[in-house]
């Protein structure tokens, strides 16, 4: 089980309401909410091995070079000599170091990699696996890589993680007519204003759709645009004609890596505390005592 895990929190923070506070007065909602998503998402799909994937970078710059509008909408302060500072709410970037500790008192792996999101992350360790996968997002990007032949599939929350919908190949070919590995023709051609990629102007999903499944890739669209006798409207040629420098680049910006430098790592769901002590510690600060008793009881079933 792989999960996204600034996705989550970020649910978990909208989700609980900010009255979840430590004894100092601190608001610990999004800290809270993630132990629960985990204990849930444990107790109801019983991962042999659990990695709680981290944006060290959540907006690469090799990714910017290629389109400068990525993500720029969410820059908050840039810094010149790493990663921008995302716009996060106030009171939820104060958690994030209590949910690092927790997560590593408790020895659930947490890894992110410099130069990477944790969607680059879950794409590596999911291309890797040699078993069934579960990748646990608020993120549609990382639809590209449900892959029935290989058991990987999203689970993607509805609402918390109580109630999650299952992502596999049926479900996307259903919705949006392709399967994994053409979600990302899809997503560049539609554009995601949430993440600053422009798309194809005039060429929304439905369009996008057609077109995957008329010339079968964006390739075959792009080798359409050239044929005239391939049947596109003359304002869908003209657009795509005038998107060419932006397909030629949008690929490897919407793709997730799968070939990113990962450290070594026990991936296993531990049964017991790392180290109890500062677990306990952490509990009584930030009273999380409820939420840790309930992950432990599950972790150690």
């Amino acid at each position: 089980m792989l999960l996204d895990t600034a996705s989550l929190y970020f649910r978990a923070y909208f989700g609980v309401p900010d009255s979840v506070r430590a004894p100092d007065g601190t608001p610990v909602n999004a800290v809270r909410g993630l132990l629960d998503f985990i204990t849930r998402l444990v107790q109801d799909h019983h991962p042999d091995d659990l990695v709680a994937c981290w944006d060290a970078d959540w907006r690469p710059q090799w990714r910017v070079d290629l389109i400068p509008s990525y993500k720029a909408h969410r820059v908050a302060v840039e810094t010149p000599e790493g990663p921008d500072e995302e716009e996060t709410p106030d009171t939820l970037a104060p958690q994030v170091p209590i949910i690092e500790a927790v997560l590593d008192a408790l020895g659930i792996a947490r890894v992110g990699v410099a130069g990477y999101e944790a969607d680059d992350v879950i794409g590596t360790l999911a291309g890797a696996a040699t078993g069934p996968v579960d990748i646990v997002t608020g993120d549609r990007d990382l639809y590209q890589l449900v892959d029935d032949a290989r058991g990987v599939r999203v689970l993607y929350p509805l609402k918390g993680v109580g109630s999650l919908q299952l992502t596999d190949e049926a479900w996307l070919r259903e919705k949006y007519g392709v399967v994994g590995s053409g979600y990302v023709d899809l997503a560049l051609l539609r554009g995601d204003p949430s993440d600053g990629l422009p798309g194809v102007p005039g060429i929304g999903e439905k369009t996008a759709a057609k077109l995957l499944d008329a010339f079968g890739d964006l390739a075959g669209i792009m080798a359409a645009v050239d044929d005239p006798r391939s049947g596109l409207t003359p304002s869908q040629r003209k657009r795509l004609d005038e998107a060419r420098d932006y397909v030629a680049v949008a690929p490897t910006v919407v793709r997730v890596a799968g070939d990113v430098p990962l450290p070594d790592f026990d991936p296993a769901l531990p049964s017991e505390p790392l180290d109890p002590e500062t677990l306990d510690a952490l509990a009584a600060r930030w009273g999380l005592n409820n939420a840790l008793h309930r992950l432990l009881t599950v972790l150690g079933k």
